[in-house]
């Protein structure tokens, strides 16, 4: 493949630094991670925001999460029609071959592709609106989101979008048959958790008074 080049210095370097030390001073974990596999306790569905940290914000180590990043962490409906689902693949093996207990949807402050559903969806966006554009068609699946918050005061609507992109996420994983069954079966609980970037807060969403609040 002609077009791959090599790491550029920094990533090397770092590569370098870090075999010397976390490594090297981790290699029996290491080890057993490679011969005995991963049983990650938890599955989280976050955004490719290089903001959102999820093994930082949670202090995780090697092996402990199984993670899975896209365009403002979202969940498409269920469906059997065989294209490519990269998320619903994700969803599928965490849940059915990894048997996490848990599946988590973060969100967060500032989102880019939630930025951008809402100029679409607002009509400032017509660009996203062809329908070539891979983020404005993945962005459609926030769109019923969009018209949830059009109640709530213009200010505030963005943030609400945000959100409203893991509550989105969470119904659509219970329009998946393993998903539900392996929820209705007491193996696996769903969550919902909003972080501030700029300040470092979580929010979870509270089922009891349908309102996200600080962890």
């Amino acid at each position: 493949m002609k077009y791959a080049k090599p790491l550029p210095t920094y990533m090397v370097q770092r590569y370098h630094g870090w075999k010397a030390t976390t490594f090297t001073e981790n290699k029996a974990w290491y080890k057993r991670l490679a011969e005995e596999g991963q049983r990650p306790r938890a599955f989280i569905i976050s955004c490719c925001d290089s903001r959102v940290h999820v093994t930082s914000i949670f202090g995780a180590d090697e092996g402990e999460f199984f993670i899975h990043r896209n365009i403002a962490n979202l969940v498409p409906p269920f469906t059997d029609d065989g294209d490519h689902h990269g998320t619903s693949a994700a969803i599928e093996y965490a849940v059915t071959a990894l048997k996490v207990a848990h599946l988590v949807v973060l969100g967060h402050s500032n989102c880019g592709g939630v930025q951008g559903c809402y100029d679409m969806c607002s009509g400032h966006a017509p660009e996203l609106e062809q329908k070539s554009s891979f983020v404005g068609r993945w962005m459609d699946i926030l769109r019923p989101g969009y018209e949830r918050v059009l109640e709530v005061p213009e200010s505030d609507r963005k943030r609400a979008l945000e959100k409203e992109s893991v509550l989105i996420s969470l119904e659509n994983l219970m329009t998946f048959p393993f998903v539900r069954e392996a929820v209705e079966e007491g193996n696996l609980t769903l969550h919902g958790l909003w972080t501030d970037i700029g300040n470092g807060d979580l929010h979870q969403y509270d089922n009891g008074s349908r309102s996200f609040v600080q962890v």
